[in-house]
C-alpha cells in the first residue's frame, strides 16, 4: 500500500510500513522513514510506484487550464478529486486526482485553500486583480533583466543612476533597482561596486562620499525650514571692554572673543566673551528643534554643514563694529604671579573692535613678537598691532596655564605632529565638485595664536563647569579617568576630571552656534547668572533629568560620524592633491608595524618592503590611488635618518584613531536567495 500525502506544505509518497487510527509509518524512495498522521494522507494506492505517480501527476498539471478549471469548480467548498471528475471525467484516474491537487495547491490566487485537500475558489475579482499582479510582476521581471544586461554591457540605466546611493547604502532589497545590480552582479561575476564603477554609474568619487554621508545624515536635504533669529529681550548692560576674536578667515560663526582689562595696574582681568544664542532661542521652539536634529556644524574642505540657518548665525556671532549680547566669564590674575584672584559671569552687550585672523597674523605673531615689546613686528596688520600688548599679556598667560594643566595631567603636551588647513578656493556656495586645484597648508599646534584661544576655552569650559556643579545645576561635561592607554573621553552629567586635559571638570561652553551641547550648557550658565543657587529650580534642565541623558547619545553619535566624514574627506582632497602635484615618492615615518604617517602631509598609509622600528623615517613610492575606496599604499624604497626616540614617543596623537582606508561597506548583497530577495528589506584639542 503506497500513500500520498501532505507535510509542511510539500506533497510526498511512499510505502505504508505499519498503520494506526491515527497515523502510519512510511517509508520514502530515499529510504527515510516518517510518521505521517492519517488526517494529512490525501491518497492511498497500489500502483504505480509513489515516484512515478508523482512524476505522472506533475506532468497532468501542467496541462491543467487554470481559467477552464475555475469554471468547473463547485461555488462551494470541495476536495481535489471532486475537480478532477469534473474537469476529466466522472472516472477520473489516481493520476488525474493527484494532477488535479497539485495544480489546485500552486494557484492561490483562483482557489483557496480550505484544509487537507480542500478548496474554496476565488471570486472572480480576486482572480482578476491576481492576473494583473502576475502579469506585472512578469513585466517587472523583464524589466529587471534588461537593466542587468544594460548594467553588464558597461551602462548604467537612469532608474538606477537615480536611486543608486539609496541601491548601495539603504536599498529596499523588493525594489527593482536593487534587483537588478544583484542579478548584474551575479550574471557578471562582479562586485556590485566595481560593476557600477565600470558601468559609470558613479562618475564623481568626490559626490559618492557626500551623498552617501548625506542619504544617512540629511536625506531631507541640508537646506533649513523659513526660521527668523528671535530678538534678545533682555536690557543687557553695556560691557566696557574692547574685545576682540581669533579665527581662521574662513570662520563664519564667530562663537568667542577675548579682552583684557587692568594691564599695568597689578591685577589683570581677561574676559571670555561667548555669543549669547540662548539668550533668545527658547528650548522647545522650532530653532531649538532644528539645532537638536543636527546637534552640530558638519566641517569638510572647502565646505560646511551648519547647525543653525545663516540668518540665525549672523545674528548672533559675535561680528566687529557690534555691540554683541554675550554671556562672559571674568577671570582676575594677578599681573605678576598669574595667579587667580576671582572669576565672575556676566549677561551683557560686548563691543567687538576686531575680528582677528590666525591664517593671516601666525607668520607675523611669532613668540618673540609677543614675549618681546622691542622685537620688530614688520608688516603686523593693524587691528593686530593694536591690540598687541594683550594678546602679548594672554600668550604669557595661557603659556603658565598650559604647564599647569600639564602638571596636572602628570606629563608635558607635546604635539609633534602639525595641523593642516585645507583650502579649494574655487569651491562653489554649494560645495565643491570635487575635481578643484586644492591647497594644503600646515598650521603648527600650539603656535601662539592658536594656544592664546585654546587656553582660553579650556579656562572657560573648565569654570564654567565647576561652576556648574557648585551650583547644583546639571551640565553637559567631558571626562577622561586617565590618560592609561585605551581609556577613552566620555560624555556625561556629572563634573568629573579630564585626565587627557588636567582639568577637575570640563564643560563644552564656548561653541553654541556650532554644537548642540554648548548651547545646552549655556542655557544652564544663563540660569546660575540670572539666578544664583535657586538656579536649578530655573533652569531648562533639572538635575536628572532624562532629556539630557538623551541629547548625549544623540550628540555623541552624530559628532563621531561628523568627524569620521570630515577625517574621510580631508583624507580624499590629500589623495586628490598628491595626483595634482604629482607626487610619485614621499618621506614618512613608521608610527606602528606596516604603517607609516606622510612627514609633510595629512595622510596615514600602509607601507611594504621593510620591517623597521618606530620613528624610523623612510622614503616611499606610492602605488595606485583609489578615490572611492581612499586607498593608497607604499613600498619603502630607502631607510632615511630615525626621529629621536623621546620624539617618536612623545607624540600623543598616536593613541588616537588614524584614518585610513577601508573598504566601503554597502548594503548590496548578491548572496540573497530568490526567496530572500522577495521579502522584506532588513531592517583635536578640546575647546
Amino acid at each position: 500500500m503506497f500513500v500520498l500525502f501532505e507535510d509542511a506544505g510539500k506533497f510526498l509518497a511512499g510505502r505504508v510500513l505499519s498503520e494506526t487510527d491515527a497515523s502510519a509509518q512510511v517509508e520514502l524512495e530515499s529510504g527515510k522513514r516518517v510518521k505521517v498522521k492519517s488526517a494529512n494522507v490525501l491518497l492511498r494506492f497500489e500502483k504505480p510506484a509513489p515516484a512515478e505517480l508523482l512524476r505522472e501527476a506533475q506532468a497532468v498539471a501542467a496541462g491543467i487550464e487554470l481559467d477552464l478549471a475555475w469554471e468547473f469548480a463547485p461555488e462551494d467548498e470541495f476536495g481535489f478529486a471532486d475537480l478532477a471528475r469534473d474537469y476529466f471525467s466522472a472516472n477520473a484516474t489516481l493520476v488525474q486526482q493527484a494532477g488535479a491537487l497539485l495544480r489546485l495547491f500552486d494557484a492561490p490566487h483562483y482557489f483557496r485553500r480550505a484544509g487537507k485537500g480542500r478548496f474554496r475558489k476565488a471570486s472572480a475579482e480576486v482572480v482578476q486583480q491576481a492576473l494583473a499582479a502576475i502579469e506585472k510582476k512578469k513585466q517587472v521581471q523583464a524589466q529587471i533583466a534588461a537593466w542587468a544586461a544594460e548594467l553588464v554591457a558597461g551602462s548604467c540605466p537612469p532608474a538606477i543612476r537615480e536611486q543608486l546611493y539609496r541601491i548601495l547604502f539603504k536599498p529596499d532589497k523588493n525594489a527593482p533597482e536593487y534587483k537588478a545590480v544583484v542579478e548584474a552582479s551575479r550574471s557578471a561575476q562582479a562586485a556590485p561596486l566595481a560593476l557600477l564603477q565600470k558601468a559609470g554609474a558613479i562618475t564623481s568619487p568626490y559626490q559618492f562620499h557626500y551623498k552617501r554621508f548625506l542619504l544617512e545624515f540629511f536625506a531631507k536635504g541640508t537646506g533649513f525650514p523659513p526660521l527668523a533669529a528671535p530678538a534678545i529681550k533682555d536690557d543687557l548692560p553695556l560691557a566696557a571692554v574692547e574685545a576682540f576674536s581669533v579665527d581662521d578667515s574662513s570662520t563664519t560663526e564667530i562663537d568667542d572673543a577675548l579682552s583684557v582689562q587692568g594691564l599695568g595696574s597689578g591685577t589683570v582681568t581677561v574676559g571670555v566673551h561667548i555669543a549669547a544664542p540662548a539668550l533668545a532661542v527658547q528650548t522647545g521652539t522650532p530653532l531649538d528643534l532644528l539645532a537638536r536634529t543636527r546637534l552640530s556644524t558638519v566641517y569638510m574642505p572647502g565646505h560646511k554643514i551648519t547647525m543653525l540657518p545663516d540668518d540665525v548665525v549672523q545674528a548672533y556671532t559675535l561680528l566687529e563694529g557690534r555691540e554683541c549680547p554675550a554671556v562672559s566669564l571674568y577671570v582676575q590674575f594677578d599681573e605678576a604671579s598669574l595667579e587667580v584672584k576671582a572669576s565672575e559671569t556676566r549677561l551683557e552687550r560686548v563691543p567687538i573692535a576686531a575680528n582677528l585672523r590666525h591664517d593671516q597674523l601666525d607668520a607675523h605673531l611669532t613668540e618673540a613678537v609677543l614675549e618681546d615689546a622691542a622685537h620688530p613686528a614688520d608688516g603686523l596688520p593693524a587691528p593686530a598691532a593694536r591690540f598687541r600688548p594683550e594678546l602679548s599679556f594672554l600668550f604669557r598667560l595661557a603659556k603658565q596655564l598650559k604647564t599647569l594643566r600639564e602638571v596636572a595631567r602628570g606629563k608635558p603636551e607635546n604635539f609633534t605632529r602639525p595641523d593642516y588647513n585645507f583650502r579649494v578656493p574655487a569651491a562653489g556656495a554649494d560645495g565643491p565638485a570635487g575635481d578643484e586645484a586644492v591647497e594644503i597648508t600646515v598650521r603648527r599646534r600650539g603656535a601662539p595664536l592658536d594656544l592664546i584661544v585654546s587656553e582660553a576655552m579650556i579656562l572657560a569650559n573648565s569654570t564654567w563647569g565647576l561652576w556648574l556643579a557648585d551650583m547644583g545645576v546639571p551640565g553637559i561635561y567631558r571626562s577622561q579617568a586617565s590618560m592609561a592607554p585605551g581609556v577613552k573621553v566620555r560624555m556625561g552629567t556629572k563634573a568629573l576630571p579630564h585626565a587627557g586635559l588636567g582639568v577637575k571638570a570640563y564643560a563644552w561652553s564656548t561653541s553654541p552656534l556650532r554644537r548642540y551641547t554648548d548651547l545646552v550648557n549655556q542655557w544652564q550658565i544663563i540660569a546660575a547668572a540670572r539666578h544664583g543657587r535657586t538656579a536649578a529650580l530655573a533652569a531648562p534642565f533639572k538635575p536628572k533629568d532624562a532629556e539630557l541623558f538623551s541629547i548625549i547619545s544623540a550628540f555623541d553619535a552624530a559628532y563621531s560620524a561628523y568627524n569620521g566624514h570630515q577625517a574621510g574627506m580631508e583624507r580624499y582632497w590629500t589623495l586628490r592633491y598628491l595626483q595634482q602635484q604629482d607626487v610619485r615618492e614621499l618621506d614618512a615615518t613608521i608610527f606602528k608595524e606596516g604603517l607609516a604617517r606622510a612627514d609633510t602631509l595629512p595622510l596615514v598609509l600602509p607601507v611594504l618592503g621593510a620591517d623597521l622600528p618606530r620613528g624610523t623615517r623612510v622614503r616611499v613610492k606610492l602605488g595606485d590611488i583609489d578615490l572611492i575606496t581612499l586607498d593608497v599604499s607604499g613600498t619603502v624604497l630607502q631607510r632615511l635618518d630615525a626621529v629621536p626616540e623621546a620624539a617618536a614617543a612623545s607624540d600623543e596623537g598616536d593613541s588616537e584613531e588614524e584614518t585610513m582606508a577601508g573598504p566601503i561597506a554597502i548594503a548590496v548583497d548578491v548572496t540573497d536567495t530568490p526567496e530572500e530577495e522577495t521579502g522584506a528589506a532588513p531592517a583635536a584639542a578640546e575647546n
